[in-house]
């Protein structure tokens, strides 16, 4: 039995990283590089970013992300990069996911990315998740490898949004919880091998970063500052997070997030604020304790994380519409066939329910 663990081959976390991007690339290049940033960290960071790129006399190709990770806008970039030899991804996990697209999967170039906001565990992955240009979940993309070089500048996360972090811990707060279904299930990992003691220990680090930092990285947050909590949640959000799922696995909590990604309802809230409810209606699909699922909605409501249906704007779905999304988080190639009992959609369609009249009491 074949076991995998994979990651990026630096990570890299610290104030003012956004400012050394092109000794970073230099160890990589030397034709120049092409940066596929998000518009409004375009606007914001931009002269953080070229900054080394100009001091160093370094070519460069500055390229707008237009919004959505889908096939369309991978091979767009991948037409325009012209004599580059490294692609950037600088912003959020949809730019991120682009990158990786144009730089593994079509460019063969070193990839390196920036993540602007600890909102998913997309930076470290050599995964990109593709949309249609409605914004409804496509498909996974599997990679050949992962990104060459992750690189976070934790003065920018903490100035960002911060729902994006509290976005990014609903994400990763799924990570031990599939990882262990994965594991008691045997199931095939993201990297296309079975999990291994480092991955499951990895995520339940993260999990367990979450519970002790999450709340205090917040509060660091909302006052746009740096702290220790904080830089310990943007590493489980990012790093923890990011090879945990890879190489531990996915299972319900991301194929509900998937299905519902097809309720226009729901195309307004962010990865991890869905994933956060389809991993409390994963604890429900296994029946854990209620002590276990009590601790984990006061703390997903704390961090401002939907943990009931009003949460997600479907107060007023029928179960047909529900139903819509408990089939889709059970198609045949979605990750729910990792839970290590079958699971049918009328079970995803009673846990949701339940979930939602659980948090309810909170």
């Amino acid at each position: 039995m074949t076991k995998i663990i994979c990651s990026p081959g630096s990570y890299i976390q610290g104030p003012g990283e956004i400012r050394k991007l092109a000794g970073y690339y230099s160890q990589l290049g030397t034709k120049g590089a092409y940066l596929i940033v998000d518009a409004f960290i375009l606007r914001t960071y931009r002269e953080e970013i070229v900054s080394s790129f100009e001091a160093e006399h370094i070519p460069y190709s500055i390229n707008e992300f237009d919004g959505e990770c889908s096939m369309t806008e991978i091979k767009k970039h991948v037409s325009q990069m012209g004599e580059c030899d490294a692609v950037f991804g600088i912003g959020g996990g949809k730019t991120l996911d682009t990158a990786k697209g144009v730089g593994i999967a079509y460019g063969s170039s070193p990839c390196i990315i920036v993540p602007t906001a600890a909102s998913t565990d997309a930076p470290c992955s050599r995964l990109a998740v593709l949309y249609t240009e409605d914004h409804a979940f496509d498909q996974y993309m599997p990679l050949h490898r992962n990104p060459d070089m992750v690189v976070v500048d934790t003065n920018i996360i903490a100035k960002a949004p911060v729902r994006f972090l509290m976005a990014g811990i609903g994400d990763a707060f799924a990570t031990y919880y599939e990882a262990a279904a994965c594991e008691k299930k045997n199931a095939v990992t993201m990297t296309g091998g079975h999990c291994t003691k480092g991955g499951m220990a990895l995520a339940k680090l993260c999990l367990d970063t979450l519970y002790e930092d999450g709340l205090k990285a917040k509060a660091a947050a909302e006052r746009q500052v740096c702290t220790q909590a904080l830089e310990n949640v943007v590493e489980a959000n990012t790093y923890l997070s990011g090879v945990g799922f890879e190489s531990g696995g996915l299972a319900a909590a991301h194929a509900i997030h998937n299905g519902l990604t097809n309720l226009e309802e729901t195309h307004k809230y962010l990865h991890g604020e869905k994933v956060a409810f389809g991993a409390l209606t994963q604890l429900v699909l296994e029946n854990r304790s209620m002590e276990e699922i009590e601790k984990a909605v006061r703390f997903l409501k704390a961090c401002d994380l939907p943990v009931t249906l009003a949460d997600l704007n479907l107060q007023d779905a029928d179960d047909a519409k529900l139903m819509i999304a408990a089939e889709s988080a059970c198609a045949p190639d979605d990750t729910m066939g990792n839970m290590p009992f079958e699971v049918t959609p009328e079970d995803v369609l009673s846990a949701m329910k339940a979930a939602d009249q659980i948090a309810k009491q909170f």
